[in-house]
């Protein structure tokens, strides 16, 4: 048997104490001895820099270091250094990351510190005496309605956390009345100390970025090796071949070196870098639209989310109880700004403003402030909607008396003088107040019917009426006995938390976008399917609603076959939370998931994205989550998701660039290896060492970071999510970056072909001499046509689809492209810049074949992007 259907007597000999006067200090001592400190348990930490190292330990993190090493042993000291300082920076941002769930948990041990009052020779308890008792459990139930408490047996074995009406939690506050509870578990046996053990075991997922970019790290150093291998392994065949058998040790070196750099250039070791600097900019664009990231990987996620589980009150609602329909004068009304105002109307807001506890005042901005129950401060916004002033109504009908609400009579009434008369206002349940009014047989009727009308679109319906009594009359009469019977009825009040306007249009993006919205929420069921149908998250007679307990009732199997179905979860628990986002997970699917309370925090760290709320959530879940919105906006998750879309294009042209400039390189060094012994009879080399890193240095840099500040597409929205399954080279990516880079790697081959053929021996000179002058002239405009045709080749990947002259423009792609190009030049232009890169002067014939082969990838493309268009169209007409 559980603790809430155990009788007091019952609890008491469980527990083997005193309802009036508690435990013994003896006894106490003891169970603290057996039981430990009423406080949650705190997880080892281990030391910091054990767990920094811990950051070194991913492969992508050992290939940086490798690179490094490579940098360092061909005298890049410089980029060798910037690839340690990108090594630092990510194992210190990984160390960042790691803290997130620490900070959740040292929210919720301050949360737990002790509040509670106890009895000694007189927290998790049982209520074994209330007086109108009305607990705030909305951190962990998320109901924004305080929860009525009273004694007494619940018979229901299987009963949501949010209809125990005679248990309380630890962490929660009473708002209303009193009462006296048995403390039947303190600790980690507390509802807030189960949800801090589910924080704990929840584990983290990589993103799909870093997954990604894990399997790219990978892929690259194999191919890096293999590359390195093979051209050092022909280079040295070559000259062994040529000069006779005789390799001597400048061979060797000068092999190793050419063969080192080209490994380096293979792996954009500056990615990491880039991708860092994207994110971080991501960062300050959605701490500018109220979208606060914690952690950098987080932003990109937000970019493949397929489904967003977003809590209903106050992200999908306004967190406001407000009245939207009246019934008066025998008719339904919609209540809004431009209501008219008659007589019964008046008389209706005028007694609900005066039936009330709200604490009403004018702040200096001459603006309302309202302190009170929600369903209380919803009569006052009323007549203030209606433009009639509420404390204007207090202050010219004061109280003379008053009988509190309580949940046995379902009634509130107060006693006001009204100039020579004295009237009982009452408000309360509609089936009380029929039940105790003078109204005829047909408006009974008629009001019952209004009453179902209302209650059918999930409004919360509340009655007002009210009866004279004599103003001679001792106050120590007005009894409830008197004052709430033979009513007179003035009318009905439905209110609804009603949907934030702007987010009916926000849902219809994410259904654009293919993004399943989910509700989960602490409400009742009804509530709940009210909202979800206005807003048009539930679409068709396909989609559900499932309550906590109906979800506790089904297997794995079971649930994995609605699951696609159900578009509200109500009344559900921390652990049905948790069990629907790694459902949606298991299905391969990107979770965002929502939450203000501490029954949140589980389901907040479990999810692929964890969103808090920055005005109603609690710190538990701000330290749990990855995202915290300052507004607390729906829509701020919409426009989050497409800025994460926008981050992750970004990255991934950024990577498309590299790596096509990359096998661009690699084919240029490759071509020269195995095409230069048979066409130039002898070992040539395309670049030198310094010639490749510089390119590197060059394009990987400022073009890539360029390309990664892209301005989003207008379409971007209109994309079904990405599979986080699929690799950076799904989809055609992989062929188009192959392509790409081979042509690439042609015509600077190309390139070397021509400048030796077209070489002007204007100084006579002959044999080894001539070779070696036309040698320098083909790898110097080699040099140039593999510099700038990449810089011309970032203009390609602005956009898969569209061609450059119908993209946004990009300001930081023009002045890279301008700088890039310059620092380019500049190593030709200086004698010593060309002795330094072993240059030769280029005459204006070389110049235009320069400028024709590096324009050509743009030519390339574009047609390329012109018939696949056409193509697809004839596809879709079709």
């Amino acid at each position: 048997m559980k603790y809430h259907q155990m009788s007091t007597q019952e609890l008491v000999n469980q527990f083997k104490t005193n309802p009036k006067t508690g435990l013994t200090q003896q006894e106490a001592n003891e169970r603290l001895l057996k039981h430990g400190k009423n406080e949650l348990e705190k997880p080892k930490k281990r030391n910091i820099f054990l767990r920094f190292f811990d950051q070194l330990k991913d492969f992508m993190i050992l290939i940086l270091f490798i690179a490094s090493i490579l940098s360092f042993v061909t005298g890049d000291y410089a980029e060798g250094a910037l690839v340690i300082a990108i090594i630092l920076i990510n194992a210190i941002l990984g160390l960042v990351q790691e803290s997130k769930a620490e900070k959740a948990l040292d929210s919720i041990q301050k949360m737990s510190s002790p509040h509670a009052t106890v009895m000694r020779d007189g927290v998790e308890l049982v209520i074994i005496e209330s007086v109108n008792l009305k607990i705030d459990e909305a951190i962990l139930t998320g109901e924004a309605v305080p929860v009525e408490k009273k004694a007494g047996i619940i018979k229901e074995d299987e009963v949501a956390l949010g209809d125990r009406i005679n248990s309380g939690y630890m962490s929660t506050v009473a708002t209303y009345g009193r009462g006296v509870g048995l403390i039947t578990g303190t600790g980690m046996d507390t509802e807030i100390g189960h949800i801090a053990t589910m924080i704990s075991e929840a584990k983290t997922d990589q993103t799909p970025l870093q997954q990604s970019i894990s399997k790219l790290g990978k892929a690259l150093a194999v191919i890096a090796i293999i590359i390195t291998l093979v051209i050092f392994g022909i280079n040295i065949a070559e000259h062994y071949y040529f000069d006779g058998g005789n390799v001597g040790w400048e061979v060797w070196q000068k092999s190793f070196m050419a063969s080192v750099a080209l490994a380096v250039a293979a792996i954009p070791e500056g990615l990491p870098a880039i991708i860092t600097i994207v994110l971080a900019l991501g960062m300050q664009n959605l701490a500018r639209e109220k979208a606060i990231m914690k952690s950098l990987p987080a932003v990109e996620t937000l970019g493949s989310t397929s489904v967003i589980c977003s809590d209903k009150t106050g992200t999908l609602t306004q967190n406001v109880m407000t009245v939207t329909k009246v019934y008066s004068n025998n008719k339904i009304i919609d209540i809004n700004e431009n209501t008219h105002v008659d007589d019964k109307l008046l008389q209706l807001l005028t007694y609900g403003v005066l039936c009330n506890d709200t604490k009403v005042n004018l702040n200096e901005e001459n603006e309302y402030t309202k302190i009170g129950d929600p369903t209380e401060v919803a009569f006052i916004d009323l007549a203030i909607t209606l433009n009639h002033n509420p404390i204007e109504i207090f202050t010219n009908n004061p109280r003379i008396s008053e009988l509190p609400f309580d949940s046995e009579r379902k009634l509130m009434t107060t006693v006001h003088d009204f100039g020579n008369k004295r009237y009982a206002v009452i408000k309360g349940a509609p089936d009380v107040m029929l039940r105790r009014s003078v109204e005829s047989k047909k408006s009974i009727k008629d009001y019952e019917n209004a009453n179902l009308m209302m209650t059918s679109e999930a409004l919360r319906v509340l009655a007002v009426g009210y009866k004279e009594i004599n103003p001679t009359l001792p106050l120590d009469k007005l009894t409830h006995a008197y004052l709430e019977h033979d009513i007179t009825l003035i009318g009905l009040v439905g209110m609804i938390d009603p949907p934030r306007p702007e987010v009916k249009d926000a849902i219809k993006v994410t259904n654009r976008a293919g993004i399943d919205v989910i509700m989960i929420t602490g409400d009742h069921k009804n509530t709940a399917m009210a909202i979800a149908k206005e807003l048009n998250i539930i679409k068709s007679n396909d989609d559900i609603a499932l309550s906590g307990l109906e979800l506790d009732n089904l297997s794995d199997e079971e649930f994995k076959k609605v699951l696609p179905h159900v578009r509200v979860y109500a009344r559900v628990s921390p652990e049905n939370k948790v069990r629907i986002v790694e459902a949606w997970k298991a299905e391969n699917r990107i979770v965002a998931m929502t939450g203000d309370g501490v029954n949140d925090a589980p389901a907040l760290k479990t999810a692929n994205i964890g969103i808090a709320m920055g005005i109603t959530g609690t710190e538990v879940s701000k330290g749990a989550a990855d995202m915290v919105l300052t507004d607390d906006n729906f829509t701020t998750i919409v426009t989050a998701v497409e800025e994460g879309r926008g981050i992750y294009a970004n990255i991934k042209k950024a990577i498309h660039f590299l790596l096509s400039c990359n096998i661009g390189e690699i084919v240029t060094i490759f071509l020269g290896t195995i095409l230069g012994a048979l066409i130039f009879s002898g070992a040539v080399t395309t670049l030198t060492a310094v010639q490749i890193l510089w390119v590197n240095l060059v394009t990987d840099s400022l073009m890539a970071i360029a390309i990664g500040l892209e301005p989003k597409e207008a379409d971007i929205m209109n994309e079904k999510p990405r599979d986080s399954r699929k690799s950076f080279f799904a989809d055609g990516l992989g062929i188009k970056i192959g392509w790409q880079g081979i042509m690439l790697g042609l015509l600077s081959f190309s390139a070397f072909v021509i400048g030796y053929f077209i070489y002007p021996n204007t100084e006579g000179a002959t044999g080894d001499v001539l070779r070696a002058a036309k040698l320098m002239n083909a790898s110097t405009m080699t040099f140039m046509v593999l510099a700038i045709s990449q810089l011309f080749h970032a203009l390609n990947v602005k956009s898969e689809k569209k061609s450059i002259f119908k993209t946004k423009f990009n300001k930081y792609l023009l002045w890279a492209f301008i700088t890039s190009l310059i620092l380019q030049l500049l190593t030709i232009v200086f004698p010593f810049t060309r002795e330094l890169f072993n240059l030769s002067n280029l005459n204006l014939v070389e110049w235009l074949i320069v400028l024709g082969l590096s324009i050509t990838p743009i030519i390339v493309v574009e047609i390329q992007k012109l018939i696949s268009n056409l193509i697809n169209k004839r596809k879709r007409a079709v």
